[in-house]
């Protein structure tokens, strides 16, 4: 997925740490052959590859991810879409730099046979209308963590801190008795009081321009947004769901995003100039 990925845990007594390890690549080289659309092999490639009329059989996690991302569509508005993957690649942010357009009319034609309402799922079967390219990168890191998180359970760790990309699962609590404390991390060049976040039995995941410049796209223009927002953390019970909210947070800005996040009763730090809370993560940290 073009990223790395790091795991902590207590470790039980008696732990094989290479089985665990061989276990987290191999939950990982499963999501990976499905979603990464930096691989040409991948399920996902070639359902984007595929002609109008094709049906692509989802394994378990490319469905939960693709069921998910079109619910964060429909709640979002479309802020959220994981079928522009083409307008992203001509934007040059896809795995492809190469592909780069600077034509806007030919990056409008194309960005105009996108949109998730055309997406057809059935019986787990996902149905290529035609001109669509799908780009999960919003959501699927985020699943990986879960999943990772998950494998680790499945072999007796309960308590561990798992990162991919940026976007982070705590489960348990440290071996001190403390939880897996994270500090969200701030743009370059905004000074703000450092904002701590206990992640026991929580994700948070990071939407911003600041690392790779103005490479969000509004799905609703196909342009990179320039809102003034660098940054927004979500915080839930799954690292799926904030990586994706994240993203449709960033998109709409911070007046639009608060007006979201607040009507979803989402917990949420948007920075732009300064920090605004959203009143579930104001409540949250009250306690």
């Amino acid at each position: 997925m073009g990223t790395g990925w790091s795991v902590r845990f207590a470790a039980p007594p008696g732990i094989n740490i290479d089985a665990v390890q061989a276990a987290i690549e191999d939950r990982l080289d499963t999501i990976i052959v499905e979603m990464s659309h930096w691989r040409s092999d991948s399920i996902i490639s070639d359902y984007n590859r595929s002609a109008p009329g094709n049906w692509t059989s989802l394994p378990p996690d490319f469905y939960t991810v693709v069921a998910t991302a079109l619910d964060i569509a429909c709640r979002s508005g479309g802020v959220f879409d994981p079928t522009i993957g083409r307008t992203v690649g001509l934007r040059g942010f896809g795995p492809d730099p190469a592909l780069r357009s600077w034509d806007e009319t030919a990056i409008t034609a194309v960005h105009e046979q996108a949109g998730w309402h055309r997406l057809r799922v059935e019986n787990a079967r996902l149905l290529q209308p035609g001109g669509l390219t799908l780009d999960l990168s919003g959501i699927a890191k985020g699943h990986a963590a879960d999943a990772v998180a998950d494998r680790l359970a499945e072999h007796g760790i309960a308590h561990a801190l798992v990162e991919i990309g940026g976007e982070l699962v705590g489960r348990g609590v440290r071996p001190d008795g403390d939880p897996w404390w994270v500090d969200l991390e701030d743009p370059p060049g905004i000074a703000l009081p450092t904002l701590r976040i206990a992640l026991h039995g929580l994700a948070v995941a990071t939407s911003g321009n600041y690392r790779r410049g103005a490479h969000t796209i509004d799905p609703r223009s196909g342009r990179p947004i320039m809102n003034g927002l660098h940054s927004v953390s979500v915080i839930d019970a799954s690292a799926m769901v904030a990586d994706a909210w994240a993203t449709a947070l960033t998109v709409l800005g911070i007046e639009g995003g608060l007006a979201l996040a607040t009507r979803e009763g989402l917990a949420a730090r948007f920075v732009g100039q300064r920090e605004h809370l959203s009143p579930a993560l104001a409540e949250m940290l009250e306690y």
